[in-house]
């Protein structure tokens, strides 16, 4: 499997703009240019996978307060040498919310980011390809790991009135746009 699952998924993901379209671009050169793409140890960047991770009834989006970048994130996490992105985002759902049973609502990427992680201790800035997926949680009860000050779901319009990256306001926009969402979403009278 190796790279050749991600750039298939790669192929696959329907950019939805311009910046959609060039940041697909710059996923695939990077994954292209190294074989070792998905090794923390690759210091000019790596791979992760992170989570945009539905209530069980998919009206909430869980964001974890992030211990070490202080703000408001999706779950994710690095590969860590896994090249199944899927799976890693699923181990990553699953460790950061204390939930075990969560599934894959989508197989095709919900998202593309690529950020610069900013320097700590010993390890250099350097970039985060992250691949998002779709997923959704049986049960809400949440436990919080030691990567988190706080976890938390969060709904559409309390989205909008928090200061968040602007990669999570637009997975929210994507996550609205999709009908069986907005199907379920219960509209206030």
């Amino acid at each position: 499997m190796h790279r050749n699952h991600l750039l298939n998924l790669l192929e696959q993901y329907k950019p939805l703009d311009s910046r959609d379209a060039e940041c697909r671009g710059r996923f695939v050169e990077f994954v292209d240019a190294h074989t070792d793409c998905f090794e923390r140890s690759l210091e000019v960047g790596h791979m992760t996978a992170s989570a945009w991770l539905l209530d069980s009834m998919g009206r909430k989006v869980l964001l974890t307060h992030h211990r070490k970048l202080d703000c408001w994130l999706q779950v994710g996490g690095h590969a860590d040498g896994h090249c199944n992105v899927v799976d890693v985002a699923l181990r990553e759902a699953r460790e950061e919310s204390g939930i075990q049973d969560i599934c894959l609502l989508d197989a095709m990427i919900f998202d593309l980011d690529i950020h610069t992680i900013p320097r700590f201790k010993d390890v250099p800035a350097h970039e985060h390809y992250d691949v998002r997926f779709l997923l959704q949680a049986a049960d809400d009860k949440l436990t919080i790991s030691d990567e988190s000050h706080d976890l938390g779901w969060f709904d559409a319009a309390q989205l909008a009135s928090m200061n968040l990256d602007d990669s999570i306001m637009r997975m929210r926009e994507k996550w609205l746009a999709r009908e069986w969402v907005t199907k379920t979403i219960v509209k206030p009278h």
